[in-house]
């Protein structure tokens, strides 16, 4: 029988329940914090955030990138950096990260929007799930980063008419 010290067995417990609160489970809610999880089911997701935004009157942000992505980074930057964009982004739209990555494509799932050209790439849906816009980010930025006078604009453009 293998024996296992019991600070090691303490250490590696904690160690698991720490990564275990990081990563969000399949299905829990989003916020435009949150990471590109591989694991995460993007239908599932959907799903969810079109019963929120039918709910709350928002509409759908699928921000389309992965954690391998400096520009996704600096999207998800802004928008800490700047907490009125942020407010503004969480008060009107329900936030559903999509990854994209060697572990995990989610072929299937985006197959049904059009082509993304780069990485991060927005697309905009209303409450029922309809796309509306496919946004390309590089328009957004400036230097080495988004211009949040841009991106802002972009938001107002595609929010409800209702709640601008």
């Amino acid at each position: 029988m293998l024996r296992v010290h019991p600070v090691l067995l303490a250490v590696i417990l904690i160690g698991w329940v720490g990564f275990s609160q990081t990563i969000p489970a399949t299905g829990e809610s989003m916020s435009s914090h949150a990471k590109f999880d591989p694991i995460r089911d993007p239908a599932k997701d959907l799903r969810e955030a079109v019963a929120r935004a039918s709910q709350s009157g928002k509409r759908i942000l699928l921000d389309v990138g992965g954690e391998w992505c400096i520009w996704c980074h600096r999207l998800d930057s802004l928008f800490i950096k700047n907490p009125d964009l942020d407010k503004y982004l969480n008060d009107h739209f329900v936030v559903v990260k999509v990854n994209v990555s060697k572990q995990n494509k989610n072929e299937s799932f985006l197959a049904q929007y059009p082509k993304v050209p780069g990485y991060p790439h927005l697309f905009v849906l209303d409450e029922t799930g309809r796309l509306l816009q496919s946004q390309d980010t590089g328009v957004l930025e400036s230097g080495k980063g988004h211009d949040p006078e841009k991106v802002f604009a972009f938001l107002k453009k595609w929010a409800k008419p209702e709640f601008k």
